[in-house]
């Protein structure tokens, strides 16, 4: 998704020009130049890429680009996520000249998942200056002490909204210079408007007034223009398409199909091992019919990951160190393309 803000100005009267809610819809576009920060949600992700440059191919200044991705570990043991997605975010943000802010939930969805009696925990972003800031933690005690449930409702998937939706929201809310998804991929995103105010948006307020724009430009697309918007600027997918994976999200996401997690239990034993133990001391499996165990033996490795141990060490380090950017007409459509999305419905 994308994230857009501009200074509120004031009319004569002494208010800003309206602009309700109910007049932003699907058929609105907006006029880029406009916003003053245009903020792309970035997960490495083939989407989030194709946002990327959607924008770089309507002209937006790169300077004016912001990458955010939020660390679903949130900087503590490596435990849900893939390890080189940061440094795959970070190799974009280098080959594009854009500015990259990374922000995250502190402790990340382990700590949340074996929250007992405590606060959600604090929410820490990088700043324009260097700097990071951190807010939240004041909350409610409570105790969670299992894995976020495997539906399309935030409010029990809450891996999405705790690690994500909520880390972007106080970013935010919370940063001063920002005061004054595709339809293909599930149902639910389908309804999805392309176009309208974002949950942080204050500008008919009385007081910290935003005005902020949330804007889905490739909501209509299908995968064959994403992989050519892909193809067409010659990046390198993440590893994680180029091993099978159909799908970038956590390397042990709660939606994985049996031929992912057989994919994954054969990369990184240990790392599978983690959660599966989670299963056993929770006496609740991520999948409601069957332990993790059991249900990657229904699966199979990828064959790309079998046949490319470079591929698997690449994915499994922290630092980006193949290409990231190629020919047009040297680029490869990725193992995992049109394969397996295994994602929320």
């Amino acid at each position: 998704m994308i994230v857009m803000t501009r200074a509120i100005s004031t009319n004569p009267a002494g208010g800003e020009h309206p602009h309700p809610r109910s007049r932003l819809d699907s058929s609105t576009a907006p006029d880029l130049r406009s916003y003053d920060h245009i903020l792309v949600a970035f997960s490495g992700g083939k989407d989030s890429v194709a946002a990327l440059l959607h924008l770089l191919d309507e002209g937006v200044d790169p300077s004016r680009i912001e990458l955010h991705h939020h660390d679903v570990d949130g900087r503590g043991p490596p435990t849900f996520d893939w390890p080189i997605t940061a440094g795959y975010c970070r190799a974009i943000a280098e080959a594009f000249d854009v500015s990259l802010y990374f922000s995250w939930r502190d402790g990340g969805l382990r700590r949340e998942m074996l929250r007992e009696g405590e606060p959600t925990a604090c929410v820490t972003f990088e700043t324009a200056d260097g700097s990071v800031t951190t807010v939240g933690g004041l909350g409610n005690p409570g105790t969670r002490l299992r894995f976020p449930q495997v539906t399309a409702d935030l409010r029990l998937r809450w891996c999405s909204s705790v690690a994500k939706i909520d880390v972007m929201r106080s970013m935010i809310c919370n940063s001063p210079r920002f005061l004054g998804e595709r339809a293909e991929e599930s149902p639910a995103r389908a309804r999805y408007a392309t176009f309208e105010p974002h949950r942080t948006d204050t500008r008919c307020g009385t007081r910290r007034r935003r005005h902020v724009d949330h804007w889905r430009p490739i909501h209509g697309l299908q995968e064959r223009q994403v992989w050519d918007l892909l193809r067409r600027h010659g990046v390198v997918p993440h590893v994680a398409y180029q091993l099978g994976f159909g799908r970038v999200s956590c390397m042990h996401c709660i939606f994985a199909s049996p031929d992912q997690l057989a994919t994954v239990r054969w990369m990184a034993p240990e790392r599978f091992e983690t959660i599966a133990e989670y299963e056993r001391r929770f006496g609740c499996t991520v999948k409601r019919d069957a332990p993790l165990h059991t249900v990657a033996d229904r699966g199979r490795p990828y064959p790309a990951a079998l046949a490319r141990s470079d591929l698997v060490q690449l994915a499994l380090s922290a630092f980006w160190s193949a290409a990231i950017l190629t020919s047009s007409e040297r680029w490869r459509l990725p193992a995992g393309a049109f394969g397996d999305a295994a994602g929320p419905g």
